[in-house]
């Protein structure tokens, strides 16, 4: 895209259901991609919104998105064949090069799964470029679960826990919160190893906070409020190591125990009471609700 501010239209080539409010939006489209990245997405009328890239190849990529507000609303009325408009991609993403020759645990709570999907994909297949592979995801339920197909293919040759909050009578996996699970990653080669952590504030804090006394480097990936993606508006703004740093341009990813976890929930709340009322709004031109 030239123009960093103006969406473009695209083909959603497929939308696949992954649970009953997360649908993963296959869309045509060519270009440099990097995991870790995301894409603005819109629909005239009603909104914009950051959302992780999840995958992609030459000719596509792929979003897993939540219908959780006004415009993940509308975006679920799109069926494949449909427009779905897009700007970006933004972010640094991962750089493969820190993860080369080390131990690697991917910890991921919910659809903080999605931002580091195409990066573990790319290590279970690419084994031989790192140490050990550990993939640590955490869902609400069981019926919660994301991307199954990929996790049972990752876990045929490396070490991944699949924990729920609470499970039904016929779960035969793990069950408790992901941080109380921490204690089974390998922390023997602890200096020559890295941990990145995505997911809801609060779990990425604690895990920092567990994983700090062991001196194990811990990237985190943020998710704080954002509007245009490219460091205008400074709604993105984070504390890191004192600093302060913008997830758009900076980030998202950043070392974890230098974040102001606190700053961060804190800003996350600015808007809630806007979040919840805009569901009464309709607006005086389009008459979109």
């Amino acid at each position: 895209m030239n123009n960093p501010y103006l969406p473009e239209a695209y083909e959603i080539l497929e939308i696949r259901k992954e649970t009953a409010i997360d649908y993963t939006f296959k869309v045509a489209y060519e270009g440099p991609l990097v995991g870790g990245q995301f894409m603005e997405i819109s629909v005239p009328g009603v909104g914009e919104a950051p959302i992780s890239i999840c995958n992609f190849d030459d000719h596509s990529l792929e979003m897993t998105i939540r219908k959780v507000g006004r415009l993940t609303d509308q975006v679920f009325e799109l069926n494949a064949g449909d427009t779905l408009y897009m700007r970006g991609p933004y972010g640094n993403g991962f750089d493969l090069e820190v993860f080369r020759g080390k131990d690697v645990a991917f910890i991921a709570g919910g659809t903080g799964l999605a931002p580091v999907r195409k990066t573990i994909d790319y290590f279970a297949r690419n084994k031989d470029e790192i140490q050990l592979l550990e993939v640590l995801i955490g869902f609400k339920s069981p019926s919660d679960q994301l991307f199954v197909e990929d996790i049972n293919r990752w876990s045929k040759d490396n070490a991944v826990t699949v924990t729920v909050d609470k499970g039904e009578d016929d779960w035969q996996g793990e069950t408790g919160l992901i941080t109380t699970h921490i204690e089974q990653l390998d922390l023997s080669n602890v200096s020559e190893k890295i941990a990145v952590v995505v997911g809801p504030p609060i779990m990425m804090k604690v895990i920092c906070d567990l994983t700090r006394p062991y001196g194990l480097k811990t990237i985190v990936n943020l998710n704080p409020l954002m509007l245009d993606g490219t460091g205008m508006c400074g709604g993105c703004r984070v504390s890191v190591g004192g600093q302060t740093l913008f997830a758009c341009v900076d980030g998202p990813s950043f070392d974890g125990h230098l974040v102001d976890f606190r700053e961060m929930m804190m800003r996350l709340q600015t808007y809630r009471h806007e979040e919840t009322t805009s569901y009464e709004h309709a607006c005086r031109l389009t008459g979109v609700q």
